[in-house]
């Protein structure tokens, strides 16, 4: 889908966790970003998230299909206003599902397991980054499918540092994300820490019109 003057190859970062530059083409990323302005807006939309501990996530957040809450899912917005979560759409299923079988090409098939083909992608993570904004190593461990995660980045460039299942502390590996980029990670590398310990604010396209980050992260709940 890219319409990269000099694209930039598909690379497998870690065994099962591979990066597919400029995968959504232009036309593409204007209708995911369509999508997320229309899904920020209330009831169940943008948030800021508050962690158990009290202190509040400098991303701000919205969920599809299920809410994501720290750390489980529910069907409405059980730490918020209780609304009823907005509607994961068909299509961001279908485009995770095509990020997947480009990924499994890349990388020999082997890495994602048998059923990455079939996965039933039916939630999904709206992430808005602004110039400050950064996500701590983590791992997305809330979901009960073991099918790959699929990250879709709009807007400013970051540094995705990609690490380990062992533990938050290295060996990490850090990827720039540009807007348009895909980033698959599943079989070995499912639960492996992840984390944006920095944006590159003033970098998102300008035709895009977006000032931040959007990070779209599929899953299969």
């Amino acid at each position: 889908m890219s319409e990269e003057l000099f694209p930039r190859p598909p690379a497998q970062v870690a065994p099962g966790a591979v990066h597919l530059p400029g995968w959504l083409d232009a036309g593409a990323q204007e209708e995911l970003l369509a999508a997320c302005r229309r899904w920020a807006l209330p009831p169940a939309g943008l948030r800021t998230v508050r962690m158990p501990g009290g202190g509040e996530m400098s991303v701000r957040q919205l969920s599809l299909g299920r809410h994501w809450y720290p750390y489980g899912y529910a069907d409405t917005v059980v730490d918020g206003g209780g609304e009823r979560v907005k509607t994961f759409p068909a299509w961001l299923g279908e485009w995770a599902q095509r990020a997947v079988d480009d990924a499994a090409a890349a990388a020999g098939d082997g890495p994602f397991g048998a059923g990455a083909r079939a996965a039933a992608y039916d939630i999904a993570l709206v992430n808005f980054y602004g110039a400050d904004a950064r996500m701590g190593m983590h791992r997305d461990s809330d979901e009960r499918s073991d099918a790959p995660v699929v990250s879709f980045s709009l807007g400013d460039a970051c540094v995705f540092r990609f690490g380990n299942a062992e533990g938050r502390g290295r060996p990490w590996r850090d990827v720039r994300l540009h807007s348009g980029d895909a980033f698959v990670f599943g079989g070995p590398a499912r639960l492996a820490y992840h984390g944006v310990p920095r944006t590159e604010p003033g970098s998102a396209p300008p035709a895009l019109g977006l000032r931040g980050r959007v990070n779209v992260t599929v899953r299969a709940y």
